[in-house]
């Protein structure tokens, strides 16, 4: 498909738009600091009002649950199984959900495709994927491992491939998206085989503000003892926890690294907290690989962070990968590792919104 692609990326706490043209360029583009809410027809509309005309659009969404598991053109029926898996990821759906109406509403003369970030962990052998819970129960609820951040994952890939000069199915990675979500995702042939987050985005690496994975026997514990209903844990464990709950200040590492270096103990914490659980995500999926070709930073942490890169980097010598790493140029795939290094580590800069663009294409080249 060639022409024009609006792709529209609505989190939690903000909404972005830009349009792409045939040669993958942003030719607009603007960030909102809200999510989109009742007024989200009047944001891409007056997007729109200073854009090129599209041809297409793609929306990325978090979730795509059990029958959403590649991207797809939205129906009627499509847009029902997106909906019955909001509550899977009860942070992002919702405003994602919003600006597929809205769009739709403005846009109805062309398609709109949904690009899941759960579709490139879609062939999960069955033990990666599955959960030590009663296979009656799992059955029952369709309790597995989903993951996330697919879609900086496939760009991320991508990238490496070509600055390695390999193709991605010869690569065997370790992939870590650090941002307000973090996560971390092993590689191999080119298809996801292991990823630290699970059947929701709460599970696994610390967060911006969530706790990732945590002893369920502590919640249960603290449930019991506090009386604490289930919306009070999901809060608690969504909103409060992470470098903004160990920190006790902040959620954002720029702010960590600049306090940890004023002596704030703190803020020192909560940055080996995240370091280390990273560490250990890595070292856990790479026990899903024969060895590892590179390691890979993507996110916003993890593309403007280099205090949090040089931190992980040097302690995982276990796998062969050393510290002393350059700061790479922003806008490029960088190898910021020492020349010679058994383990290159790169630096991939985030491209969800080129990766819903080329997916979005070759969803509507292979319906043709």
């Amino acid at each position: 498909m060639t022409g024009t692609v609006l792709v529209a990326d609505a989190g939690s706490s903000s909404f972005h738009l830009a349009v792409l043209d045939a040669d993958e360029q942003i030719v607009a583009a603007r960030d909102f600091d809200d999510p989109p809410g009742e007024g989200a027809e009047r944001m891409i509309r007056r997007f729109l009002d200073d854009a090129p005309a599209v041809d297409a659009c793609g929306h990325r969404v978090v979730h795509g649950g059990p029958h959403v598991t590649r991207p797809t053109v939205v129906d009627g029926a499509v847009r029902a199984h997106l909906r019955a898996a909001a509550g899977l990821a009860p942070l992002h759906m919702p405003p994602a959900l919003t600006a597929l109406d809205a769009a739709r509403a403005l846009l109805p003369d062309v398609p709109h495709v949904a690009c899941p970030d759960t579709a490139f962990h879609r062939e999960l052998s069955e033990p990666a994927r599955t959960y030590a819970l009663p296979r009656e129960l799992t059955r029952r609820h369709g309790l597995r491992r989903y993951g996330f951040h697919g879609l900086s994952y496939a760009h991320a890939l991508r990238r490496t491939g070509e600055l390695l000069d390999t193709a991605p199915a010869d690569l065997q990675l370790l992939l870590a998206h650090l941002g307000g979500g973090c996560s971390a995702c092993a590689v191999r042939d080119g298809r996801s085989v292991d990823t630290t987050m699970g059947m929701t985005p709460s599970e696994g690496l610390p967060m911006s503000s969530r706790s990732g994975t945590v002893d369920p026997g502590m919640l249960l514990w603290l449930q019991d003892e506090s009386g604490m209903d289930p919306r009070r844990t999901a809060r608690l464990l969504n909103h409060e926890s992470g470098l903004l709950g160990v920190s006790g200040t902040s959620g954002d590492t720029r702010e960590l690294v600049r306090a940890r270096a004023d002596g704030d103990a703190d803020a020192a914490l909560a940055l080996a907290v995240l370091t280390l659980g990273v560490r250990r995500g890595l070292a856990s999926v790479a026990a899903s690989l024969d060895r590892v070709d590179a390691l890979v930073f993507t996110g916003e942490i993890g593309e403007d962070q280099p205090e949090v890169r040089e931190e992980v980097a040097a302690g995982l010598g276990v796998l062969g990968i050393e510290g002393d790493l350059t700061t790479p140029d922003p806008r490029e795939p960088t190898v910021v590792s020492r020349p010679g290094a058994a383990v290159p580590v790169v630096v991939v800069p985030t491209g969800e919104v080129f990766e819903v663009a080329r997916q979005t294409r070759a969803c509507l080249d292979a319906d043709r």
